[in-house]
């Protein structure tokens, strides 16, 4: 009818039209990391740039996965006989179990989901695994590397080679398509706080007689 006011546009139409700088921003770079992403993921298939690499990566992307760390940290624990060693062992038991639970409920909250041209492959999975952001392994190994730099005697060369394991985990979650960048740089800013949140908590005994009576 004459003089009616015009039906207001769907939001969609309203934001394609309207787009805010922050919106322009935000798909600008998620379109960078999408396709940066895909040309680093050289080892994500057999016929990938760099397949004939994709057995080391996978063995490189076991040696970040949560369940060796997880026992190999209980069956230290378990046959430690230094009250000091224990005390350490049980923290990073706590740390890795930390990382489990934080990684797992940031990826059910955002339901990001893996690279298309990610293969579901991989050792032991979890339902959340099916979302890719954060990386898990990323998260892992950057609260790893913190741990055992701080609480391990290392000399320089070891050092530098746990911090170059952590990167090289890091990287190989792109090169094997399994994660996005920006998956993985979360996940290593996760994993460096949540390590700050393992020391704030330490577990002690004093602090937790109980769990060292277990012991």
């Amino acid at each position: 009818p004459a003089g009616a006011a015009p039906a207001p546009l769907p939001e969609e139409d309203c934001m394609k039209l309207n787009p805010s700088f922050v919106g322009i921003a935000l798909s600008s770079l998620l379109a960078i990391d999408l396709w940066a992403s895909k040309r680093l993921g050289v080892c994500a298939g057999e016929g990938s740039a760099w397949g004939s690499a994709r057995p080391l990566m996978k063995v490189i992307e076991v040696s970040g996965h949560g369940i060796p760390w997880l026992l190999g940290t209980f069956y230290g624990l378990c046959q430690s006989d230094s009250s000091a060693a224990r005390e350490v062992l049980l923290n990073l038991l706590f740390a890795l179990l930390l990382d489990l639970v934080m990684v797992a409920a940031v990826k059910g909250l955002v339901r990001r989901p893996r690279p298309t041209h990610n293969k579901m492959d991989m050792f032991v999975t979890i339902s959340v695994d099916k979302y890719s952001f954060p990386s898990g392994h990323a998260t892992r190994a950057a609260l790893v590397c913190r741990f055992v730099l701080r609480h391990l005697v290392l000399a320089v060369p070891l050092r530098v080679l746990v911090v170059l394991w952590a990167l090289i985990v890091s990287v190989s979650r792109v090169m094997l398509g399994r994660h996005n960048m920006t998956d993985v740089l979360f996940g290593l800013l996760l994993g460096y706080a949540l390590y700050g949140v393992v020391e704030h908590c330490w577990l002690s005994p004093a602090s937790a007689p109980a769990l060292f009576a277990l012991w």
